[in-house]
């Protein structure tokens, strides 16, 4: 380790003549300074990844919501680091028990000493961590938005914006990651397949069922209508965007750059390689045409499933995963959509279904050598042991964040109310919402009309 530790500390000399001069600095400190940089440059990936998400909910969506299907991106995420802050860190990560944390609220970011049970043992300082969970914090609560897309009303995203991160996101993580209940029992999930996507999805699937379906989207008989994005280019550069970034999400969830994080990227490529091609070619035969959307969510269905078992598996069981998780993905969102599910940017088949796939995995293709010698999945000689734990995980989650989303936005749905008029879900939300348009020009075009009337 300390020959990695040396090379590493030489390249940084080099970028950072300073070092070299600095008295006294001791291997572990270097480690630490190797490492901080190391996790520092994940939670700016994944923070990133908002702006993949911008793109791809905006370019799925309509001209008319453009600008405040972007613009809400921002203003989460906003809300989610002030909450994450004062209080959803501390409930996923402070010292506590089983079900959730105790300390740590309104996070210090200069003292370890709340999160010694959780952090203390890496050495990497608080603020870093902070910034890198609050990163997963926000991707978690971008997924959410995307079964609420073209007819929530502002309000809500503030409201349950900050209730997500506070009452619903921080104790799977604690559970999962903050030596919660599951991790007592050996359940596994890397970089969050189930902590960040299943919860956010969930979420999202309750919003979506609540919300009911958009202005035209089904007929009377209730087949549905094809409602297209009003910009492929913007929803490709989203996800090309989000693919880059799933290297912060899953080689930066090592949280050290001393150990093999470049494997963790490989298996993340390899999925998510496999989950285009699958998912394009399932498409071509399923409607005679490759779709291009279809890719496009098979490649984020695949980043979503190996984001569990990304360093728990081996290479052509990453690429089994990734094309499974967009075969899958492409057949479940054909499949809710006919039952009357109007899901715009398919946030639960991609990430809710995905997520307990990639999940579940675990418990098939974890090897010994490493997953660890008593959490070796079914082909690898562990027999159901992981396979019920991973499956627990899945279901205990699941239920927590549906009951609890339903719950809260229920309480909305009555008090301030949830979806806007229907004359201000034709009119767009971009105007009724803001007063102006995404598109400035339709603006215009529209006002010109308005005055030839």
């Amino acid at each position: 380790m300390w020959k990695k530790v040396a090379v590493t500390a030489g390249a940084l000399t080099l970028l950072f003549p300073t070092l070299a001069f600095a008295d006294g600095v001791t291997n572990e400190q270097l480690a630490t300074a190797v490492n901080s940089l190391w996790v520092m440059l994940g939670a700016i990936l994944v923070i990133f990844m908002q702006g993949g998400f911008a793109l791809l909910e905006a370019g799925s969506t309509r001209m008319k919501n453009a600008g405040h299907v972007a613009g809400k991106t921002v203003l989460t995420f906003g809300l989610a680091s002030i909450a994450f802050w004062a209080v959803g860190f501390g409930l996923a990560f402070g010292n506590g028990n089983g079900f959730l944390g105790t300390t740590g609220f309104f996070t210090n970011v200069t003292n370890l000493a709340p999160f010694d049970t959780a952090f203390g043992a890496l050495g990497l300082p608080i603020s870093v961590l902070f910034l890198f969970q609050l990163a997963f914090a926000g991707v978690s609560l971008a997924i959410v938005w995307g079964g609420f897309a073209e007819r929530a009303k502002l309000t809500v995203y503030f409201v349950f914006g900050v209730l997500y991160i506070i009452l619903i996101y921080p104790f799977a993580a604690h559970w999962v990651w903050g030596g919660g209940w599951l991790s007592k029992i050996g359940m596994l999930d890397f970089a969050g397949s189930t902590v960040v996507h299943l919860q956010g999805a969930t979420a999202a699937l309750v919003g979506t069922i609540m919300l009911k379906p958009r202005i035209g989207k089904f007929n009377k008989d209730g087949s549905p209508n094809l409602i297209p994005g009003h910009n492929q280019v913007l929803t490709v550069l989203g996800v090309i965007i989000l693919w880059i970034c799933w290297f912060g999400f899953n080689a930066g969830s090592t949280v050290s750059a001393l150990v093999d994080f470049g494997y963790v990227a490989v298996t993340t490529n390899l999925a998510a390689a496999a989950g285009a091609v699958a998912t394009l070619i399932i498409s071509w035969i399923y409607f005679g045409k490759a779709d291009v959307p279809a890719m496009l969510n098979g490649v984020l269905a695949a980043l979503v499933a190996i984001t569990a078992a990304c360093a728990f598996v081996t290479p052509w069981a990453a690429v089994v995963i990734g094309a499974v998780a967009g075969v899958f993905t492409f057949y479940t969102s054909v499949g809710l959509e006919k039952l009357g599910l109007d899901d715009p940017i398919y946030a639960f088949s991609v990430h809710g279904l995905s997520g307990v796939w990639g999940t579940i995995s675990i418990g098939l293709f974890a090897t010994k050598e490493l997953a660890g010698e008593d959490k070796a999945g079914l082909f690898y000689g562990g027999g159901l042991h992981q396979l019920g734990v991973q499956a627990l995980g899945v279901v205990g989650t699941f239920a927590f964040v549906a009951i609890l989303s339903f719950v809260i936005l229920y309480i909305i749905k009555k008090t301030i109310g949830l979806r806007v008029t229907e004359e201000e879900e034709l009119i767009g939300l971009d105007l009724s919402e803001h007063g102006n348009y995404g598109y400035p020009e339709q603006l215009h075009k529209a006002q010109d009309q308005t005055s030839s009337i």
